[in-house]
């Protein structure tokens, strides 16, 4: 089952041609219904029964409650009673008045993990394009989960228009993304003061990607940087911490970087550190195995994924200093 069809759209189609399609400039209402975000959490106390067969005595447990959907009631998790649910519609709200008056676009949202995850996307109106007509636009992506696994989280993002490709603007410090735990109330008003300030981050990050462009690399540089991402944790024999390379991922990222991947024979990346850092964004974002599409765009935005991609900038950046 693609859970990814919880999801709406304007322009081309995104992952995999998923989503219900939208015109561009639809209200919030219009938003809500399309990407299937316009039912609510509801709250219920959990209960349990005592006794052997089903046949004792109904019990409440008032340190926890149960989260499920209006719609369907069907469960989303169980959390403490002192967790604080964010709405599917307060997510789309956010953004009201940054369409309205502050020229962002909105260009998906929808509902992850049968509601357990919502975000949306925006387009901030930044862009950039490097040589060869490679172009990278500024997004805003806010975020938030409902079974513990996720803050919720406001964060930059850029996208690389040919290859659709995400990368969260991070810039070795936390002012590009600010996060809300479910203890505290989530203020929406206060999250806006806290982007306005990093917003000038992008700035810094069209530097990044333009010096990156202009690097130009050796296969051996090319391999060496493949080997130092893409890794995972082991244990050795006697049981310590250690690495391993992913040597199928190291050959699909290579097929990407030599001519494969979607933009891969720009000037901007033919044989430079950026075409190295979209190789393996692409990898994530599009061809990494995953049980489904809803979890490949999981790990994406919020998981594995985008760790991988972090990783991925913090060790091209290392050829530009």
């Amino acid at each position: 089952m693609h859970l990814v069809k919880s999801m709406a759209y304007i322009g081309e189609q995104p992952w995999h041609g998923l989503g219900n399609q939208l015109s561009p400039n639809q209200p919030i209402e219009a938003w809500a219904a399309a990407a299937r975000m316009n039912w609510t959490i509801e709250e219920a106390e959990v209960r349990f029964v005592a006794g052997s067969g089903g046949l004792g005595s109904i019990h409440a447990f008032p340190e926890q409650k149960v989260l499920y959907r209006s719609d369907t009631q069907e469960p989303l998790s169980v959390v403490s009673s002192r967790y604080q649910t964010v709405q599917p519609r307060a997510i789309l709200e956010f953004y009201r008045d940054l369409t309205e008056v502050g020229g962002f676009q909105l260009e998906t949202a929808g509902v992850l993990k049968s509601g357990r995850k919502l975000w949306a996307l925006a387009r901030t109106g930044q862009s950039v394009s490097l040589k060869g007509r490679d172009e990278v636009n500024g997004y805003l992506l806010l975020a938030t989960a409902c079974d513990g696994t996720l803050a919720t989280t406001a964060q930059f993002t850029s996208i690389r228009v040919v290859c659709n490709n995400t990368l969260a603007i991070a810039l070795g410090d936390s002012a590009s993304a600010i996060k809300v735990p479910h203890r505290s109330q989530f203020d929406a008003d206060a999250v806006k003061r806290q982007l306005g300030i990093a917003i000038s981050s992008w700035d810094a990050f069209m530097v990044r990607m333009k010096a990156l462009s202009e690097r130009k690399v050796k296969p051996e540089t090319a391999e060496a940087y493949f080997r130092r991402v893409l890794t995972y944790p082991v244990s050795d024999t006697q049981g310590n911490p250690a690495t391993a390379t992913n040597d199928r991922a190291i050959k699909a990222v290579h097929n990407l970087y030599a001519g494969r991947g979607k933009g891969s024979d720009l000037a901007s990346a033919s044989g430079t550190a950026w075409g190295l850092l979209n190789a393996v964004t692409e990898y994530v974002d599009h061809e990494r195995r995953a049980r489904s599409d809803d979890h490949r765009l999981d790990a994406a935005l919020f998981g594995q994924g985008a760790a991988l991609k972090q990783r991925a900038w913090n060790e091209a950046l290392k050829l530009v200093v």
